[in-house]
């Protein structure tokens, strides 16, 4: 498979998936842990500064970690699981669009449940299964989707650790991804 990209490339089997079984948990563990250290972060600052518009792709830091939990949701409760012909009515759910912290909160619990079931059913056979999003072109692996929301969730997590710089405040720690460290911890 090729994936395009203004002239860089990157081919794989068709058939594989870039991720094992063990590699694909430990992701999905490190975003939610990152994502909830985030959210923590973002509860302690005053309201109006967590759902200030500061320009950025989707907004607010409240609204980019909305978007996050969108983006998990509908890969890994739609996508993946072949839901696609769902996610237009999916889209218009009040409750994937929370406007304060106890929409958020109920919403993000439910991703997270949603994510753990997925991913403790995970088999290699589902990561090198193909899926299509309806906005992409081509199809994907399972793992290939593993990768692309980390890859989302870290450039998003990116947006808001520039919000905070630009009220000069200390963002959350971005922790290291740990897919093979040994020792303490």
């Amino acid at each position: 498979m090729n994936y395009g990209f203004g002239g860089l490339e990157a081919s794989m089997p068709s058939t594989a998936s870039p991720v094992t079984v063990e590699t694909a948990r430990r992701l999905a563990a490190y975003n939610a842990k990152a994502f909830q250290e985030f959210a923590r972060g973002a509860r302690r600052l005053p309201w109006r500064a967590a759902s200030r518009n500061r320009g950025t792709g989707h907004l607010s830091i409240f609204g980019t970690l909305v978007h996050i939990l969108n983006v998990h949701e509908v890969w890994f409760e739609y996508i993946v699981q072949g839901r696609t012909r769902e996610l237009r009515q999916l889209f218009q759910q009040k409750y994937r669009h929370p406007t304060e912290w106890r929409g958020f909160d109920a919403y993000s619990r439910a991703v997270w449940k949603g994510i753990d079931r997925y991913f403790a059913a995970l088999t290699p056979r589902t990561l090198a299964r193909r899926v299509k999003a309806p906005w992409f072109p081509g199809e994907y692996t399972v793992g290939d989707a593993v990768l692309q929301t980390t890859f989302e969730q870290a450039h998003h997590l990116g947006e808001i650790i520039g919000i905070y710089w630009q009220q000069n405040k200390e963002p959350p720690q971005m922790m290291w991804i740990t897919l093979t460290r040994r020792g303490k911890r």
